[in-house]
């Protein structure tokens, strides 16, 4: 897939066919997704790949959402790993970018894929129910499967609603 087509194509998807994702796509989302810029390549990301049904009701239980983790195929949470951290919000913009190519990854396997955040309120349960240590913080769950819809029609603002100012030579 042309890189432009897969930004200009991708969408959020929330609901999936019952169609497992294999481990090695998994592994290879998770994999695009550490080739994100980070500072210093401090690479202050992890990964938690969640693959079982009863796992994913428990962690349903933590968003309003629960209809989209339950469906999913697969989850993957993702964390910032605190101790790997030089600065906190530059560092939050490198995750959301390993998060960004995740999801493109995705898309160029024919998986629809959705970033959750809403859940991150609960993130102290969460840490209990998947227990990962304390230096770990939650960032956002990616919730992966076939698309069980076809591609949504969205829209963006025009360049000129979003470009403030221009300065030219």
């Amino acid at each position: 897939m042309d890189l432009l087509q897969g930004i200009y194509t991708r969408r959020s998807i929330r609901r999936y066919t019952e169609q497992p994702v294999e481990r090695e796509q998994l592994i290879e989302i998770i994999k695009a997704g550490t080739w994100a810029p980070s500072g210093l390549n401090n690479q202050p990301w992890r990964f938690i790949i969640i693959n079982e049904k009863t796992l994913h009701h428990k962690l349903a239980q933590f968003t309003k959402y629960r209809h989209i983790i339950e469906n999913a195929a697969a989850c993957i949470v993702v964390l910032a790993d605190k101790d790997s951290m030089y600065d906190e919000l530059k560092d939050h913009q490198a995750i959301g970018a390993c998060i960004q190519n995740m999801l493109l990854t995705a898309h160029s396997f024919g998986l629809g894929a959705v970033w959750l955040g809403e859940i991150l309120k609960n993130s102290k349960k969460i840490r209990i129910l998947l227990d990962y240590p304390e230096q770990m913080e939650l960032m956002a769950v990616v919730a992966l499967g076939y698309p069980a819809e076809p591609d949504k029609l969205s829209h963006r603002k025009e360049i000129a609603e979003v470009l403030i100012k221009e300065y030219w030579g």
